[in-house]
């Protein structure tokens, strides 16, 4: 590898200052940082953005193609959970992520998914067993057992999920957490998941055992998480936007704060990534060190990742910024190898591996006939850039005993279909969608990816999740006749193409939804966790209504 060097104004975060200097590269490693006392640069340096939570498989991207797009905004590594095709495909999936991403200069870091499937209560594609679990927690390729999902069953003492629990402690593997609106007791209990120190007392401050939380969404929530000596990792995503509820953290808890996208759309991840984080932390008037902390240094320390911090012996994996405020990227290098130039990815295009499970036949519009009981019935209510839900009550809107979508109101028929094997689709009703005309539907349905559609009747549901079906994976749009369709054949997740032209057909696509009526920002993601059970409070499985907070099917009549 070329040794060079670089100059500029260098951001030293441990020590919260600036100065003129000149960076030695050799062999992809820094051999030394020389001071340029008195001189004056125009650019500054500074560790490279890590996104410390993020499922790849959501950006529609294979980890390569993800890598490309990533570069070109600073990001240099990534901590990623791949429990979205682990779903699908189980350990084969995870296997298939970790050698994408080892074909191109990007560091990705996964882990071993700790709920495949998330509940029982949906049928998945594959599962990851304990004996699985300890496996993957044993390569060096894993770094931390993913999100655990299952707070139920840490705070009611699942055996198995303790089991896994234990594994990656005694790995000492750090512990991913999911515990929206988790407060009080529970949250104590989740926090040290009934591990005991040798004097039997649980842990909970000191040393929690689980010890990140991406899904906090307000202020006082993530301060008591804080204070019991969990993470917090503020989240913005194409769905999920918890920045404005939780910046005033990053200041008040700076070595306990890291940045976070969880789910990216390509078309968002095109126009940015921890980047605008950054940004937009250091606009709100947050200190721009602890912002930096937060995106460059605390996954680092976290998560012992192989990550350079600027430091001499380091990795060269650094940014090159014309500014403090917008951080525009000039250039991004990982291990020494200059991977980005002004905002365009310098990777190459690799060619990709096929993978793939999906066996359902086309369905008939008659099979999402929900009969007339002649009651009120229950409908999930979106709330956007959140994944949780609300629970209403509605009246029927019946036509020839058949409940259908009631446009006027904006309570549309809700779809899923297990596309593993032929069986039944599940139907419900949420309010929140706003179309006025059409169906949209998709493949990529958290956690299980079965098949999810939502419209205005049921004959442009059925052309919508048929065209799905068809392509073995995809997201759709159908208004009368007309279909459009952005095929995803790799597990029904991920696209074959390259990454900027993923983004510009997703976008044209959802175009195309908002065009329906719909108002919401992300229609496609949105949709997509409208079947994840984790997240209260009403969602739809293939399976059935469920009910996030009693945790159990609930019947759609009242």
């Amino acid at each position: 590898m070329n040794s060079f060097i670089i100059s500029g104004n260098i951001i030293d975060i441990a020590n919260e200052s600036i100065f003129p200097a000149s960076i030695v590269i050799e062999d992809g490693r820094i051999a030394s940082i020389v001071s340029q006392k008195g001189k004056s640069f125009n650019n500054y340096i500074l560790p490279g953005f890590i996104d410390s939570h993020v499922h790849i498989e959501s950006s529609m991207l294979v980890p390569s193609e993800f890598a490309r797009l990533a570069v070109a905004h600073g990001t240099v590594a990534s901590v990623s959970d791949p429990h979205e095709i682990a779903n699908v495909l189980g350990i084969e999936g995870i296997w298939f992520m970790i050698a994408n991403g080892e074909n191109v200069p990007f560091k990705f870091y996964f882990g071993a998914p700790s709920c495949v499937p998330a509940t029982t209560f949906e049928t998945a594609g594959s599962a990851i067993t304990t004996d699985d679990i300890r496996r993957l927690i044993n390569n060096h390729k894993i770094k931390y057992l993913s999100e655990m999902m299952n707070y139920p069953g840490v705070i009611y003492q699942s055996a198995d999920v303790l089991e896994k629990l234990k594994i990656a402690i005694d790995c000492g593997k750090p512990i991913d957490g999911h515990a929206p609106g988790l407060r009080g007791d529970l949250l104590k209990k989740y926090i040290s998941a009934g591990i005991q120190h040798d004097n039997n007392e649980s842990i909970i401050t000191t040393n929690p055992c689980i010890t990140t939380d991406h899904e906090t969404f307000e202020l006082e929530e993530a301060s008591e998480k804080l204070g019991l000596g969990m993470k917090i990792l503020i989240r913005e995503g194409s769905a999920a936007k918890n920045f404005d509820a939780l910046f005033t953290v990053i200041d008040n808890w700076p070595k306990m704060v890291m940045f976070c996208s969880d789910d990216k759309h390509p078309d968002d991840l095109v126009e940015g990534h921890i980047n605008k984080l950054v940004s937009k932390a250091v606009k709100s008037g947050c200190n721009l060190f602890n912002v930096l902390n937060a995106a460059c240094i605390n996954p680092v320390l976290h998560y012992n990742l192989d990550v350079g911090t600027l430091k001499t012996g380091d990795s060269a994996d650094f940014i090159v910024v014309d500014n403090l405020s917008e951080f525009n990227i000039i250039a991004t290098y990982i291990n020494g190898e200059k991977v980005a130039e002004n905002g365009k990815s310098l990777i190459p295009k690799i060619t990709i591996t096929f993978v793939n499970k999906f066996n359902a036949n086309s369905k008939l519009q008659e099979e999402y006939r929900i009969e007339s009981k002649g009651k009120k019935i229950k409908v999930i209510e979106v709330i956007e850039n959140q994944l949780i839900t609300e629970s209403i009550i509605a009246d029927e809107y019946v036509s020839n005993g058949n409940i259908i979508s009631n446009i006027d109101n904006d309570i549309l028929k809700l779809t899923v279909i297990n596309r593993y094997e032929d069986a039944k689709p599940a139907v419900a009703f949420v309010k929140g969608f706003g179309l006025k005309k059409g169906a949209i539907a998709s493949s990529v349905a958290h956690d299980s990816h079965n098949i999810i559609a939502v419209g205005t009747s049921d004959d442009e549901i059925c052309s919508a999740v048929n065209a799905i079906i068809e392509s073995k994976g995809g997201m759709a749009v159908a208004c009368g006749r007309e279909i459009d369709i952005l095929p995803l054949p790799i597990a029904g997740l991920m696209s074959m193409d390259d990454g900027y032209t993923v983004a510009e057909n997703y976008s044209n696509l959802n175009k195309k939804a908002k065009l329906l009526g719909s108002h919401l920002q992300a229609p496609f993601m949105t949709l997509s966790f409208m079947a994840l059970l984790v997240i209260p409070k009403l969602k739809l499985s293939d399976q059935g209504l469920f009910d996030g907070e009693k945790f159990e099917f609930t019947d759609i009549h009242v």
